[in-house]
């Protein structure tokens, strides 16, 4: 951009006038005066500029209509596809303003900001910003129809991106915060202990917290004499409150009545839901749950945050060759794709990626789910209730009345459920779900342990998944780690690694990350149940036999894969070695 052309757009804006801009369209013979007037008259009553009814009813194309105002008022013309928007300089316009005055703020250079319109005798917008931002507002003209595009995709960009979430935008008092089904009365316990506005503030800044520091869980901890609140971030509890302890019956109280559980009763566990509205396009889920103990209640917060489903694969840290398996067998039409590891290792975000890539309008998707962590659009989720007889079995059997495409069950518990979906994936469906075992062999031996019979595993069973988080690096403060040759051979490390001089990094810790982490990265086995090994099942072989097949066949087990993200630089030694068994 000419920065001097700039600085005198503003006051051309104002020399030209407000008429200017539909005698100029009528004077390059675009539309007519009859038109015009007849344009302008309706806009009005719409209530919309002139510039975005002319667009929106096709009168007049957006490019002559920008090209039209940057030559009458002398202001830039820009091609808004080929800017990269900057979202900390739209952060600095309120979003009122942004779609009130339909701008977009571009760039930013020391007291002067450049925002993209496509009415410059939009001269009060112009006014708003500058007042609102305490800047020198220099206008740039764009296309009508290209702005409308990036406006909303930048919003919602915005509008999911974490560093959004500063305390001082929420009323912590107010936020909208919904609850389960069934309204609870409070009046038992005195409305004062639910609705103290400095328990309220405590426990909506607490989960607001949680959210912008990425926390997976908040744990609330009654004692004898002490109270504390901690929250797990990248698989790690961190201590972030020590309230007074004769808070704790208040806060609790105030969970439950926003989880809309029953306040009365102490004595025994209870689950509900509550959801938080961060803004119009974002919600955050969190499943709570209440546990006895010896003094108090103890309430834990699960934060499920749609977005976590909705990353890709991509951002999951498979391997290539690791990736390509799994999207090859979830385009198989039939078949069991089960995903392994530890509670906590990422399982249900790996089953919702594929889910959501198999999420289109010609698939039948069903899933059932102890409980249904995510809510994802397009996909028939049903939350298991053994209470009344709706179980993990029951529900897949009523899956299979109903035409599906693709069936995931939340997990395999028992032999029951085991056969009914292995009897599903021989008959036309695609089966997903997750089992409880130590890597992907031993998911097969842990079937044949269920009951369920050897040829069955070999003909319905085509992928397994075995997967560990482990925290990721922080990448503005890791450091390089001196480590013998010798040590490296004995982890595990190859030995052309070692001799091509590897170097590997360990935490350190600044004020962007926790310990030297920030974030996770997952660590995966990703095994073919392919003829070899379906041989080995029939014949009776153990776990040991599986692995040493799937080793001949190039499957990389989790201790190989996560030794390669060590020496890729993204966790250290000590992390694969916490979380991978050798």
């Amino acid at each position: 951009m000419n920065d001097n052309a700039m600085s005198v757009a503003s006051a051309a804006a104002r020399t030209a006038g407000n008429i200017g801009l539909p005698e100029k369209l009528v004077q390059d013979g675009l539309l007519d005066e009859t038109a015009m007037a007849e344009a302008q008259k309706a806009a009005r009553e719409s209530r919309q500029n002139l510039v975005s009814y002319l667009v929106s009813k096709n009168i007049v194309e957006s490019r002559e209509i920008a090209i039209a105002a940057a030559t009458m008022f002398g202001v830039p013309l820009l091609d808004l596809d080929a800017v990269q928007i900057d979202l900390d300089t739209v952060k600095l316009v309120s979003d009122k303003l942004l779609h009130k005055h339909r701008v977009m703020p571009l760039m930013k250079r020391g007291r002067r900001l450049f925002v993209a319109l496509s009415d410059p005798t939009n001269l009060h917008g112009i006014d708003e910003i500058r007042f609102s931002t305490s800047m020198n507002v220099e206008p740039v003209v764009v296309e009508e129809d290209k702005l409308q595009k990036v406006l909303t995709k930048t919003m919602e960009q915005v509008d999911t991106s974490m560093p959004a979430l500063a305390e001082d935008d929420f009323d912590l008092e107010n936020l909208e915060v919904t609850g389960g089904e069934e309204e609870v009365d409070a009046g038992a316990l005195g409305r004062d202990d639910v609705e103290d506005a400095p328990i309220v503030r405590f426990v909506n800044k607490v989960m607001l917290d949680a959210i912008k520091k990425g926390a997976s869980d908040i744990h609330f901890e009654p004692y004898e004499k002490s109270y504390r609140v901690r929250q797990r971030i990248d698989g790690v509890l961190k201590e972030v409150a020590v309230p007074p302890v004769q808070l704790a019956p208040k806060i609790s109280a105030r969970i439950k009545v926003m989880a809309r559980l029953d306040i009365a009763e102490r004595r025994i566990p209870q689950d509900g839901r509550i959801k938080m509205r961060l803004s119009k396009n974002r919600s955050i889920d969190f499943r709570v749950s209440t546990c006895p103990t010896l003094f108090g209640e103890k309430t834990v917060m699960r934060i499920l945050d749609p977005s976590s489903a909705m990353l890709g694969i991509d951002a999951l840290g498979y391997e290539p060759f690791q990736k390509e398996l799994y999207l090859r067998y979830l385009k198989k039409p039939q078949g069991m794709i089960l995903v392994t590891g530890p509670t906590g290792s990422g399982k249900t975000v790996s089953l919702y990626t594929g889910l959501n890539i198999l999420n289109v309008e010609d698939t039948n998707i069903s899933t059932a789910e102890d409980p249904a962590e995510i809510i994802l659009p397009g996909i028939n989720q049903v939350n298991v209730n053994p209470k009344v007889g709706l179980t993990f079995a029951a529900a897949l059997r009523a899956f299979l009345r109903q035409d599906p495409d693709v069936v995931m069950v939340g997990e395999i518990r028992d032999l029951e459920t085991a056969e009914i979906a292995i009897k599903a994936a021989q008959t036309g469906h695609l089966v997903m779900s997750t089992l409880h075992t130590n890597d992907a062999p031993q998911t097969l031996t842990r079937l044949v342990d269920m009951g369920v019979k050897p040829y069955a595993i070999a003909t319905s069973v085509s992928l397994i998944i075995a997967q560990r988080l482990a925290r990721r690096l922080c990448s503005h403060c890791k450091q390089p780690l001196e480590i013998p040759a010798e040590a490296l051979l004995k982890e595990g490390f190859r030995e052309e690694d070692v001799a091509a001089g590897i170097k590997l990094y360990g935490p350190k810790g600044c004020g962007s990350c926790t310990d030297g982490y920030k974030g996770r990265v997952g660590i995966y086995q990703v095994m073919p149940v392919t003829d070899s090994v379906g041989r080995i099942i029939m014949e009776g072989g153990n776990a040991i036999s599986i692995n040493d097949q799937a080793k001949r066949e190039g499957v990389w087990d989790l201790r190989t894969s996560g030794l390669n993200k060590v020496k890729d630089g993204l966790t250290s030694l000590e992390e694969v070695n916490s979380v991978t068994i050798e």
